[in-house]
């Protein structure tokens, strides 16, 4: 099966112009002005695009496919991801972990759920471990993940600065960051350290002192929830100024107009810094739990965030001035170089996974395409997860 989508505007994230795009089994095989079907194709479906923009697949570097939560108990547990929580967010590509729960939910857990949602229509990874140091492994060992199993790419998301990370040492992340940056040599893979920051006073000051005081290069360490505070993104992009990336939490529209700071307010703010947007990325923290502490450390408060709010940001910054092919950036090809996807995820181009979304001219998501498969048509969920 041949499809062309045609007459849109490309961006990859580059602005191409009006282009057509040949998706072919899996892949994105032309691009070019006005492709017509041809017999050599066999069955072929048209799409017409016109008047839209076709962008690449979003990458989401952070969701909870599991579920996490249950900072207040067991009642407090969000719940699994399904495909299309996924896919109607415009999302093809995202990287599983857990978080503060790392007992009832587990590695292999994890593992299974990924598989089960690649085997439904997108394309899934996982960092090993959880906010506690030493990490939860499948196999004993951070390296031996990275190099033995195939969706594992990083280790994460490990909490500092956090009352609920284990207080790990700094001696203890040096080598937590070694054997993630070993095994992703190994392996070929990003080996990253993707960091949980919470709002303690420390702030970043242990990712500081490994980056001083080790031989590890800062590309390794992916600090997220940069935008939790003022004060933490001036420390974030501190961090920029010496090469580092910088990974800012999706913020659900329904908290904007409190004390939230949103990823596109952080970004815009970052950008008038002089932080180029190249190190710069947005996660969601889908499926993940949204705590609200008082003074006594006690929940007084807490909710499940959202993969949607992920697209809410890049909607965001275009409407703040940025032209859509910047705004994609920190949800396409950035998360792709950091996590070493690329050439194949994060981009339109001969080759690459047919990855595809749709936007219109309201900037709502019209179709997504996954590994070159329809999921979503006209805003809706044409194809949906085996138990939904």
């Amino acid at each position: 099966m041949f499809t062309i989508l045609k007459g849109g505007n490309v961006f990859a994230p580059p602005d191409l112009g009006i282009k057509d795009v040949v998706i072919a089994g899996r892949q994105i095989s032309n691009i070019a002005p006005d492709i017509s079907p041809d017999w050599q194709y066999g069955e072929t479906q048209v799409v017409d695009v016109t008047d839209m923009s076709v962008v690449p697949g979003f990458i989401d570097q952070h969701v909870h496919l599991l579920g996490g939560g249950g900072e207040d108990g067991f009642a407090t547990r969000t719940p699994e991801v399904v495909l299309t929580d996924i896919t109607q967010a415009g999302t093809t590509t995202v990287v599983g972990c857990l978080g503060t729960d790392g007992i009832t939910r587990h590695m292999a857990g994890l593992l299974a759920k990924a598989r089960s949602l690649d085997e439904e229509g997108v394309t899934t990874y996982l960092y090993t471990g959880a906010y506690e140091v030493p990490p939860p492994t499948l196999t004993g060992n951070v390296r031996t993940d990275l190099v033995l199993i195939d969706k594992i790419i990083g280790c994460g998301e490990v909490a500092i600065s956090d009352h609920r990370s284990s207080q790990p040492s700094k001696e203890e992340l040096a080598r937590l960051a070694a054997e993630a940056r070993v095994g992703g040599l190994l392996s070929g893979k990003a080996g990253i350290l993707h960091l949980h920051i919470g709002a303690g006073p420390r702030q970043l000051n242990v990712l500081f002192e490994l980056i001083a005081e080790t031989e590890i290069p800062i590309s390794q360490f992916v600090p997220t929830h940069i935008n939790r505070n003022w004060e933490l993104i001036l420390e974030g992009i501190k961090l920029a100024n010496k090469g580092g990336v910088i990974d800012f939490t999706a913020a659900d529209p329904a908290d904007q107009g409190n004390e939230t700071i949103t990823a596109a307010q952080a970004i815009l703010f970052c950008l008038k810094q002089g932080v180029p947007i190249e190190q710069l990325t947005i996660s969601s923290d889908g499926h993940g739990s949204l705590p609200v502490f008082d003074g006594n450390g006690g929940v007084s408060g807490i909710k499940e965030s959202k993969l949607t709010c992920l697209y809410e940001e890049v909607k965001q910054l275009v409407l703040a001035g940025l032209s859509l092919g910047e705004a994609i950036k920190p949800v396409t090809i950035n998360p792709a170089r950091v996590l070493k996807l690329t050439p194949t995820k994060g981009t339109i181009a001969i080759g690459s996974d047919a990855d595809i979304v749709v936007i219109d001219k309201l900037l709502n998501i019209r179709h997504v395409f996954a590994k070159g498969r329809w999921l979503v048509r006209d805003g809706q969920a044409i194809v949906k997860g085996t138990f939904e």
